[in-house]
């Protein structure tokens, strides 16, 4: 992962936040949760610093309880292999149904058949390659093992999608291949929104590699192709997927690392998460900076654990969901609400709404238990 320009903050600080160590890499999967939880400012910090969010609520006693297992993943490339064998020959019958391609035969080309080539040297390839497909207009073309870039907190990224497939409108699509499996045409929604939002970090970064080949970005089509196997066996199927708002959410949380001095400015100078500090001073830097702490975060944040800990012990409302959290308003604690409800605690200029309806359901309740 190497330096550039694009992040706007001072190094030197996001060093001392981060410790004594490398910035660690970021991947589509951690940058998409990025998109998952985007008003954290705690979140936005670590990773604008490369801090290894992992390693550090370990070391704090609350090591993450999410990811794949090793027999997911496992099952995620054998999947993957019959999707991609005889040069993508199920990947073509299955873009013929769903991109309506006329054609009866596809290109397939690879960036490199061997897993060491230089990332430089693939990531070289996959631009020319994009670049000739687009000015050539090619009718079907499969591009293999790409790997396209992408500026996260003044630093490129190495991102590499399943595959790009591209046709004789010159709309080019990303394709995901996931091995959950779509039952009687219904997958499950949380998985299906976490494959969206990962490929919207490819399309992101392809429309960033267009713009740079002065390409019209728009021919990188925001509707994915998702590849899943059909019911309980390994024989694929695809739909295409919209992630026109998952990019929108992107867009919004890449803009507020690019803009994480504001948050830097409230906090100390002096305040490092370094791990070689006793795990009482880290989790209290960790406290300076404000959470946004949901029961959603469990599925795609390693501090997950630590904030709903965090939220248990402070009372919060957050612990019991966003949707609680964003229906009370400025209401942060769930002995605020009771007051409010119950009268004893006046309501601030922000709260007299939802006061109102807390008093109004505790009326109700008491008429119902009376």
């Amino acid at each position: 992962m190497s330096a550039t320009g694009g992040g706007g903050h001072d190094p030197a600080r996001l060093a001392v936040l981060r410790g004594p160590v490398e910035p660690i890499d970021h991947n589509a999967r951690t940058i998409a949760a990025l998109a998952a939880n985007p008003g954290c400012d705690r979140r936005a910090v670590l990773d604008a610093a490369g801090v290894d969010k992992g390693r550090t609520v370990r070391h704090l006693g609350h090591p993450p309880r999410f990811g794949l297992s090793p027999f997911a993943m496992f099952r995620n490339e054998q999947f993957k292999a019959i999707v991609k064998e005889d040069g993508g020959a199920h990947l073509v019958r299955l873009l013929r149904e769903v991109l309506h391609l006329t054609t009866e035969d596809a290109a397939y080309q690879t960036t490199g058949e061997d897993a060491g080539d230089a990332r430089e040297v693939r990531h070289r390839r996959t631009a020319e390659l994009l670049r000739q497909a687009a000015e050539a207009g090619r009718a079907a073309t499969l591009l293999d093992r790409p790997l396209l870039t992408l500026a996260i907190a003044g630093h490129d990224v190495y991102l590499e999608p399943d595959v790009i497939a591209f046709q004789a409108e010159g709309r080019f699509h990303v394709v995901a291949i996931k091995a959950f499996a779509v039952i009687d045409g219904q997958a499950e929604t949380a998985k299906v929104s976490a494959a969206a939002r990962e490929a919207a970090v490819y399309v992101h970064a392809m429309r960033a590699l267009f713009a740079d080949l002065g390409l019209d970005p728009e021919r990188v089509s925001h509707d994915v192709v998702l590849v899943c196997p059909k019911d309980f066996g390994n024989v694929p199927t695809a739909t295409l997927v919209d992630v026109r708002h998952q990019l929108l959410v992107l867009d919004r949380q890449l803009g507020r690392l690019k803009g994480v001095d504001r948050i830097l400015a409230a906090l100390p100078a002096d305040l490092t998460f370094d791990l070689a500090r006793p795990a009482a001073e880290v989790a209290a830097a960790l406290a300076a900076v404000d959470a946004r702490y949901a029961p959603e975060c469990l599925a795609s944040c390693e501090m997950a654990a630590f904030c709903r800990a965090e939220a248990h012990g402070c009372d919060s409302l957050a612990a019991l969901g966003r949707a609680v959290r964003d229906d009370f308003g400025g209401v942060g604690s769930v002995a605020g609400a009771i007051g409010l409800a119950e009268g004893g605690v006046l309501p601030e200029a922000d709260q007299s709404e939802v006061a109102e309806r807390l008093r109004h359901i505790h009326r109700i309740y008491d008429e119902a238990v009376v």
